[in-house]
């Protein structure tokens, strides 16, 4: 199966270079075509996003009421899900659903021919900074280490474009993790083929975008909607109580 996604991938990419011209813009055109088909799954994910948000303070009553009983505390919150039909790992499957173009396409660069170059600007997309350091010298691999650069940043940017609407101890946890995550980036993009680069440096170009024209309207939608459903279902905490024994009279 894995094999027939990596051949299929690589016919795909190989048929738009065809038509293009360009090894690079082949990536980057393969990225876009992914991007949109993955649109509708990341408007969901946005939408249970922003449900949770409004969901927030009555999971935590929940959470409180029952912090002595997990399993009534577990069946209430299903039910608050079902009520306001949300999923807890929809904002997750985009991400998903990714990774296997990201590690296929990492198969497939090495694939390419070795003169796969992006406009003359990375002269081998099939190849790394690291490689190219040290093959050929510090201004040869200036590009490819400007890339690297460019998918840290990209990596830290998504992270953080929320960071207003958090408190400041959540402020600043976002900060740290998207540096760290940037960080991490750096070091894993040093080494990768430049093809894996763009398609993630496209990626990541598309999200922001994304993310400042989009998903915002479609936040701002979804938590009205999800603040009327709450409103008009108010959560319900059954709670009871153990009858009192009369007490004993003390014979006099």
């Amino acid at each position: 199966m894995w094999d027939w996604f990596i051949n299929f991938l690589a016919a795909v990419l190989a048929g738009i270079e065809g038509f293009v011209g360009d090894w690079g813009l082949a990536v980057i055109i393969l990225t876009v075509i992914i991007r949109l088909l993955l649109t509708p799954l990341m408007a969901h994910s946005t939408k249970s996003t922003a449900r949770m948000q409004v969901m927030q303070p009555k999971l935590q009553e929940i959470q409180e009421r029952y912090a002595d009983d997990p399993e009534r505390q577990a069946e209430e919150l299903r039910k608050v899900y079902a009520e306001m039909k949300f999923n807890p790992l929809g904002g997750c499957l985009p991400i998903f659903l990714q990774m296997p173009v990201f590690f296929g396409l990492f198969t497939v660069a090495r694939q390419v021919p070795a003169d796969a170059s992006f406009f003359g600007i990375l002269p081998s997309i099939a190849q790394s900074a690291a490689t190219v350091l040290e093959a050929s010298g510090f201004q040869a691999a200036l590009p490819y280490i400007l890339f690297d650069i460019l998918f840290g940043v990209l990596t830290f940017v998504p992270m953080v474009m929320n960071v207003s609407t958090q408190n400041e101890a959540q402020r600043s946890q976002t900060m740290i993790m998207g540096g760290v995550m940037a960080l991490m980036m750096l070091w894993f993009g040093w080494s990768v083929p430049a093809a894996v680069l763009l398609y993630y440096v496209t990626s990541s170009l598309w999200q922001v975008i994304q993310q400042k024209v989009i998903t915002q309207r479609v936040m701002e939608k979804a938590k009205a909607e999800a603040e009327a459903e709450a409103a008009n279902r108010p959560v319900e905490v059954d709670v009871v109580r153990k009858e009192r024994k009369p007490r004993p009279h003390k014979k006099g």
